[in-house]
């Protein structure tokens, strides 16, 4: 899994996301694989609009769900990118943990979401932010454009207060924008920007995928990952250093009543 971009570009990328909140690395992923796993997504999908289609907590005709970490949601050219670690850990630190396997999905009938951050502020009470301790891997399993509901981002507002952007935003000094992604690409952003997801005005689902790393001292317990045995014992030393914090089980069979992952905009 030899990365493909040179130390010097792996600094343009980290000066992107520092000035920006995110960069992102086109054609990352092999498109062979992003198939594979939306064809396994689709029947996760499915069932879980039947299972919880009442559940719509981001937003109407709006799904998240939790992948299990199984093949081929558990493949390492994912998770493992060098690539992507290498501005991970740049922007995160030595030692971060890997936290979140996940999937937004709009389906027609879904709307606007309010203007929102995926995490608050570490000290409220500092009234300024600090550097970046949460990072979200985005990738889609379709293309992404501009009718099937892509994410609207406002550059650079991570290391703002949200009320400060906010009145930016309102003044029109700061603008929303969306990000148009082809399958194979990657989005890795800080969660604090300001951002929201559009609605999807055609009739096959739009999956983003969603893996979250953290700073080696946070803990978030309301999201986690599942790992199963057979899975730890094959992982590479370095996946096991960053899924140390996630609970290893014999079985998924069993539901998952530890993982309540309902507050999600702030």
């Amino acid at each position: 899994m030899a990365g493909r971009y040179t130390q010097a570009e792996i600094d343009r990328f980290v000066e992107d996301f520092t000035r920006d909140s995110f960069c992102i690395l086109r054609q990352q992923l092999p498109i062979a694989k992003i198939r594979e796993w939306q064809r396994a997504f689709e029947p996760l999908l499915q069932r879980h609009i039947v299972g919880q289609g009442a559940l719509q907590n981001r937003g109407s005709a709006r799904y998240y769900v939790t992948l299990p970490f199984t093949a081929p949601f558990s493949d390492p050219r994912f998770y493992e990118d060098d690539d992507v670690l290498a501005i991970v850990e740049r922007v995160a630190g030595e030692g971060f943990t890997m936290v979140q396997l996940a999937s937004d999905t709009p389906l027609r009938g879904s709307d606007y979401q309010e203007l929102h951050r995926d995490a608050p502020p570490l000290f409220p009470e500092w009234g300024r932010e600090t550097p970046s301790f949460q990072i979200a891997v985005n990738f889609p399993l379709v293309d992404v454009t501009e009718q099937n509901g892509p994410f609207e981002v406002v550059r650079g507002t991570h290391m703002m207060s949200k009320r400060v952007a906010m009145e930016k935003i309102e003044a029109g000094e700061l603008k929303l924008e969306p990000v148009l992604l082809k399958a194979g690409d990657v989005m890795i952003r800080d969660v604090r920007h300001i951002h929201r997801g559009t609605p999807n005005r055609t009739d096959e689902p739009r999956p983003m995928i969603v893996i979250g790393y953290s700073r080696k001292w946070l803990l978030r317990p309301e999201v986690h990952i599942r790992i199963p045995r057979v899975e730890w014992e094959r992982a590479s030393e370095r996946a096991k250093k960053m899924l140390r914090t996630n609970p290893v089980v014999d079985s998924l069979d069993l539901k998952d009543k530890a993982e309540v992952y309902q507050s999600f905009a702030y």
